[in-house]
């Protein structure tokens, strides 16, 4: 059965409130467009339910109409995932801002249960507030949703020392596309009982259901941290540097994090009260963070000593160590800053490749190689997790040089592809953290084999037959 979006919007109405549909194109904008105004597409309407019982009752209105439903946590998306396409039916956008509940705090089971719309910020000083740490930390934090940060399996710059998202995830409640809820919030490390449901829904980008709740995994809370900004030569250099670090510190090492120096001139241009750390130029730049429990000052030596002995070995070119706690949020800032920075400086063609930690240095040199090919002495930008082998290589145009490619689509295209290219000559990925959404979608049937595919589309074809949940993303139409 299919409905009309009237219909469907009048029966929204009659059964969650009017106050909780919008349909007027002023209050749309915020949810049919991405953050970067790359994306946009037409919404029947947007729901915004208050429980789990009334995302349920919305499902349940769509699947009786057979009306795509888009679930929005944050919408912070940059490939384009949680807003509309232009292809088929308007969805009915179903976005969690009012699911914002911490629902409990358990400090002796170092777990916490949290409603999908909990502004991943939120979730931190909720389990600070407890002494303890949930370690997913990245640049949207504080607009992105939980529930988001788990349909993505987001990464950002703490993978190296406590994983993804999935490995911080302890259980769910997720809304099926039949309207029927899934309560799987059990706070068990251990639960040996058939398939882990769990997994099926992190990383779907709400193909297969909508994350309402979850159990997340906390850990003890580091009361000392030491920080550095260091300029080097190359990532060869940095490769170096993070088998020292490791060595040395061990799980203490906790963040380690390398951009080129177009990134840094950047988000000095273009983000305000940013600065270079250091007096000097440098093509590359690490921020390094460890964190432990105990005297600062004994973390702080380390960090020095690890520096001097790098120093000696000509390794770094310069560096300084943060002396407060105000100075190391300086330093986190400039990193955080990356997104603002080049969405206002002009066009970034982001990739979100992962390669084996090894062949980072090697990766930059041939994508850089792979894109000059077609397009010489185009500028590019890195940011990378260097610790866990992600690194986002944006092949950079200002907005006056992207105004006079003609093709636009096509170049966007060509650029991602011969990079995502040399990831997988590498035994790499072409999406590490950011998800599928739009932008990746062809790179499906590019490089997933055929049994992979035809895995994914048995799991969605089994629990939404219809189709409905976020069609068009992540899944390759079969044939």
């Amino acid at each position: 059965m299919h409905g009309t979006g009237l219909d469907v919007v009048a029966a929204l109405k009659a059964s969650l409130g009017a106050d909780s549909v919008l349909t007027e194109p002023a209050d749309l904008a915020g949810y049919i467009h991405d953050w970067r105004e790359r994306y946009t597409g037409p919404a029947a309407c947007v729901v915004l339910p208050r429980t789990t019982a009334e995302v349920a009752e919305a499902v349940r209105i769509c699947a009786a109409r057979g009306v795509p439903v888009l679930p929005q946590g944050g919408n912070t998306s940059l490939c384009g995932g949680a807003v509309p396409g232009t292809q088929g039916q308007p969805p009915v956008i179903v976005a969690l801002s009012r699911l914002r509940r911490i629902r409990s705090v358990d400090a002796a089971n170092n777990t916490m249960v949290v409603d999908g719309g909990c502004v991943l910020a939120a979730v931190q000083e909720a389990a600070a507030a407890a002494n303890r740490l949930y370690p997913v930390s990245l640049g949207a934090e504080g607009s992105c949703q939980i529930a988001g940060t788990i349909a993505t399996n987001a990464g950002g710059t703490a993978v190296l020392r406590y994983g993804n998202t999935r490995e911080n995830v302890l259980g769910l409640e997720v809304v099926l596309p039949d309207g029927s809820i899934w309560d799987g919030l059990k706070a068990l490390r251990k639960n040996n009982t058939g398939y882990d449901l769990k997994h099926l829904f992190i990383g779907s980008e709400g193909t297969l259901g909508i994350i309402t709740g979850a159990t997340l995994k906390l850990h003890p809370l580091p009361s000392s941290h030491a920080v550095a900004w260091i300029g080097l030569a190359n990532p060869s250099v940095a490769l170096d540097l993070l088998g020292r670090f490791q060595s040395t510190c061990g799980a203490r090492l906790s963040g380690f994090e390398l951009i080129n120096k177009l990134q840094l001139d950047l988000v000095i241009a273009h983000v305000p009260d940013r600065r270079n750390p250091l007096a000097g130029s440098h093509d590359w730049h690490l921020l390094v963070e460890l964190a432990d429990n105990g005297a600062e000052e004994e973390l702080t030596s380390t960090l020095s000593r690890v520096l001097e002995e790098a120093m000696e070995a000509g390794l770094v070119e310069d560096a300084v160590i943060a002396a407060s706690e105000a100075q190391r949020h300086t330093l986190w800032e400039i990193r955080h800053s990356v997104s603002e920075a080049n969405k206002k400086a002009g066009v970034g063609l982001t990739t979100d490749c992962a390669v084996p930690v090894s062949a980072v240095p090697t990766f930059i040199e041939k994508a850089a190689e792979a894109m000059w090919a077609e397009v010489p002495g185009l500028p590019y930008i890195v940011v990378a997790h260097m610790g866990d082998g992600n690194v986002h290589f944006i092949p950079f145009f200002t907005y006056p040089q992207w105004e006079e490619v003609e093709d636009k689509e096509a170049m966007a295209h060509k650029m991602r592809h011969v990079v995502i290219d040399v990831s997988n000559q590498l035994d790499g990925t072409f999406s590490a953290e950011h998800g599928v959404g739009q932008t990746l979608m062809a790179e499906m049937t590019n490089y997933k084999s055929p049994v992979e595919l035809k895995l994914m589309q048995a799991i969605k074809a089994t629990i939404d037959p219809q189709n409905l949940f976020n069609p068009g993303r992540l899944i390759p139409p079969k044939g």
